[in-house]
C-alpha cells in the first residue's frame, strides 16, 4: 500500500478541518454582525474582533483546494466540474465578505453602511451553507459515472446531506462566532454572545452530528477511529455547552472547536479510503489511491509543505497572541469624514 496518498489525504482533512476551526467563527461574526448588533459602534467593535485575522484565516480554504488540486487532481476534477453552481456561489459570497469588510468603513452614510452590513452578512451565511454542502458531498458522494463525470441535472448536488452539511457549518459558525465574541469582547456584546451560545449552542450543532453519522452509517458502518472520534466530539460538545453556561469562554471555545475538530476528523476518517464516492456504483468511486498524483509529485509537495506549513502557522499563532485583548465599544473611535487636501485649503 502506497503511503503518500494516505499522508495527503490527512494533510488534506488538517487542511478542512483548520478551515472549518479558524474560518468558522469569522463566518458567525459576520452573521452576527447582520442581526446581533444594536448599533453601529457595536457592529464595528465586532468587526475589529476578527480584522486582523480573518483573511489568514481564509488561506486555509485556499489550501485546501490546491492540494487537492496538486495531490489527487482527479479528485478535483471530478468534483468541481461537478459543483461549478455551489462553488460559484461560494465565490460570490467570499467576494461580498471580503469587498464588505474592507469598503464599510470607506463612506460614512447610514445608508452605505447598511448596505455593506447585509452584504457581510448574507455573503457569510452563503460561503457557510454552500461549502459545508460541498464537503458533505464530498463525503456521501454524488451521482458520478466510471469516467468521474457526473450523471444527472446541474442540482443533483442538492441532496438531503449536503443540506445537513450545509445547516451544519451554519449552526457551527452561529454557535463558534457567538463563543469568539464573548471571548474576544466585554460589556453588552460579551453578555448576548454568551447567552447565545450557551443557549443555542447544542441545537445549531444538531444538523452537524446529525452528518457526521450520516457518513459512519454510509460507509460500511465506519471504523473503530471515526466512532471514537465521534464520541470525543459529542463529550467536547458537552464540554463547550457546559462550561458556557458557567460563562467560562475559554474553555466554551475550546469545547466547540474541539466538536468541530473531532466530528470533521470522523467524517474524513469514516469515508477513507473515498474522497470522492459515487452514488451510482462503489466501483465508480475515487479513492485516495486511484485519484492521487506519482509518487514523484506527492515526495515534492511533502519536502515544501514541511518546509511551508510551519512557518505559516507560526505566523498564524503570532498574530492570534499579538491581538489577543478584548476590545470594547469603548475602544472604537468616532466614525469621521476625511477631506481631501483641496478642500482642507479652502
Amino acid at each position: 500500500m502506497d503511503v503518500l496518498p494516505i499522508v495527503w489525504f490527512v494533510a488534506i482533512a488538517v487542511l478542512w478541518v483548520g478551515f472549518l476551526l479558524l474560518e468558522g467563527f469569522d463566518l458567525g461574526v459576520g452573521m452576527h454582525v447582520l442581526f446581533s448588533a444594536r448599533d453601529e459602534k457595536e457592529r464595528r467593535t465586532m468587526l475589529n474582533t476578527i480584522g486582523p485575522v480573518w483573511d489568514g484565516n481564509e488561506v486555509w480554504l485556499i489550501t485546501a483546494g490546491a492540494a487537492i488540486f496538486a495531490a489527487f487532481p482527479l479528485w478535483y476534477a471530478s468534483l468541481f466540474s461537478a459543483l461549478y453552481i455551489p462553488l460559484t456561489i461560494t465565490l460570490v459570497g467570499l467576494i461580498l465578505r471580503a469587498v464588505s469588510i474592507e469598503y464599510r468603513g470607506k463612506v460614512h452614510t447610514e445608508r452605505w453602511a447598511r448596505f455593506w452590513t447585509g452584504a457581510l452578512g448574507i455573503g457569510s451565511l452563503i460561503v457557510a451553507f454552500c461549502i459545508g454542502a460541498a464537503l458533505a458531498i464530498t463525503s456521501t458522494g454524488l451521482p458520478i459515472d466510471a469516467n468521474g463525470d457526473r450523471v444527472g441535472h446541474p442540482f443533483v448536488w442538492l441532496t438531503v446531506p449536503a443540506i445537513l452539511g450545509g445547516l451544519g457549518l451554519v449552526g457551527f459558525a452561529l454557535v463558534h462566532g457567538a463563543t469568539f465574541l464573548a471571548l474576544k469582547t466585554d460589556g453588552a456584546i460579551r453578555e448576548r454572545s454568551a447567552r447565545f451560545s450557551a443557549t443555542w449552542g447544542p441545537l445549531l450543532l444538531l444538523p452537524a452530528a446529525a452528518w457526521a453519522l450520516w457518513v459512519q452509517f454510509a460507509h460500511d458502518g465506519g471504523s473503530v477511529l471515526s466512532w471514537t472520534l465521534v464520541v470525543l466530539a459529542v463529550a467536547a460538545l458537552a464540554f463547550g455547552w457546559i462550561s458556557a453556561r458557567a460563562r467560562r469562554e475559554g474553555r466554551a471555545f475550546l469545547g466547540y472547536g474541539g466538536f468541530i475538530v473531532a466530528g470533521a476528523g470522523s467524517i474524513f476518517a469514516g469515508m477513507f479510503p473515498y474522497v470522492l464516492p459515487s452514488t451510482l456504483d462503489p466501483s465508480f468511486g475515487l479513492t485516495a489511491f486511484s485519484a492521487s498524483s506519482s509518487d514523484y509529485t506527492l515526495t515534492v509537495m511533502t519536502i515544501v509543505a514541511c518546509v511551508g506549513l510551519p512557518i505559516v502557522i507560526g505566523y498564524q499563532a503570532w498574530s492570534y497572541w499579538v491581538f489577543r485583548k478584548r476590545i470594547t465599544p469603548g475602544m472604537i473611535p468616532d466614525a469621521h469624514i476625511v477631506l481631501p487636501a483641496i478642500l482642507r485649503a479652502k
